[in-house]
């Protein structure tokens, strides 16, 4: 049994197909990681899981229930767009939350959340003498506070500088650890790779990539070499490459279907000293701007699936 099922949802504002047809499965206790580019679909997918908004066709299953609300007291979201009552105290905003959500006595959990939070000296404060960080760690908790079985986080790392990051990186994979559903957007490939058991792409509506990151890396093939070479070494007219990106220290060489890594290897000695020179899976970002940059408008695109 799923934390979440999707089957066939259809979404659209007035002419728009924000969602296509899209299905989908989240296991429970997974941290499940939304990516996709500015537009794509990402929060419209959330908000119908949270019954904010309702899809035109299809279903929605979550926690095993088809019918309920954005008020369900096992569900947790944290959206997008930040909001808190600056005037009301850490504390009582923290209460307030805990309350909505049928918790009665949230101290010890408040206190305990604080303080794992580095927040515990601001617990008095006001929200408006909060910094931006801080103010996104106390909505993370806001959010969390009550102990849901699945939470939403929208973008919760936007923003944050890397101390704060990892503050907020560590509580997500606490609640993992304890059980909980994650499901989290994020443009962050770097942090999507590290931290999420399974990536969903969605890409102008439609779900383009949906498994474990290995599955999917080895959906699209080993086609990429790093390299690192003497100085000097003439990189134009390459066999089969179609892509080089430059990372200062060394290079990333994409190959087309027909590249042949050990054939690369030759062109690159005839050229120069080859210093390293790896075949390795591409990374989600590679994947990333593969389906969604410019380089791929009008091509078809293939759904990797585990």
């Amino acid at each position: 049994m799923s934390a979440v099922v999707m089957e066939n949802v259809v979404k659209t504002f007035a002419n728009v197909v924000a969602v296509d047809d899209l299905s989908l499965e989240v296991p429970y206790g997974c941290i499940y990681g939304f990516i996709g580019p500015n537009g794509s679909g990402k929060t419209t997918t959330l908000r119908m899981i949270m019954r904010i908004l309702h899809p035109d066709r299809g279903t929605i299953t979550v926690l095993g229930e088809r019918n309920g609300t954005a008020a369900d007291d096992r569900v947790a979201y944290l959206p997008e767009e930040r909001g808190l009552y600056k005037k009301m105290k850490v504390r009582d905003v923290l209460r307030f939350h805990a309350a909505l959500k049928g918790m009665r006595d949230s101290k010890a959990a408040i206190a305990s959340w604080l303080e794992r939070l580095g927040l515990a000296d601001w617990a008095n404060q006001k929200v408006e003498a909060l910094s931006k960080g801080m103010a996104q760690k106390v909505q993370f908790i806001a959010a969390v506070i009550a102990d849901p079985q699945l939470v939403l986080l929208d973008e919760p790392l936007t923003g944050l500088d890397p101390v704060n990051t990892d503050v907020l990186r560590e509580a997500m994979l606490e609640l993992k650890r304890k059980g909980t559903t994650v499901i989290f957007s994020t443009h962050d490939m770097a942090t999507a790779e590290r931290m999420c058991d399974f990536i969903f792409m969605i890409y102008k509506g439609k779900k383009v990539l949906d498994g474990p990151l290995e599955a999917i890396q080895a959906r699209f093939g080993e086609d990429t070499v790093r390299v690192r070479l003497d100085r000097g070494v003439e990189l134009a007219s390459l066999p089969h490459v179609v892509k080089v990106s430059d990372y200062g220290r060394w290079l990333e060489l994409r190959l087309d279907r027909d590249g042949d890594p050990q054939e690369l290897l030759q062109a690159l000695m005839q050229r120069g000293k080859v210093l390293h020179f790896e075949v390795t899976r591409p990374s989600l970002h590679q994947i990333f701007v593969q389906i969604a940059g410019p380089e791929a408008e009008g091509e078809d695109i293939v759904v990797a699936r585990s």
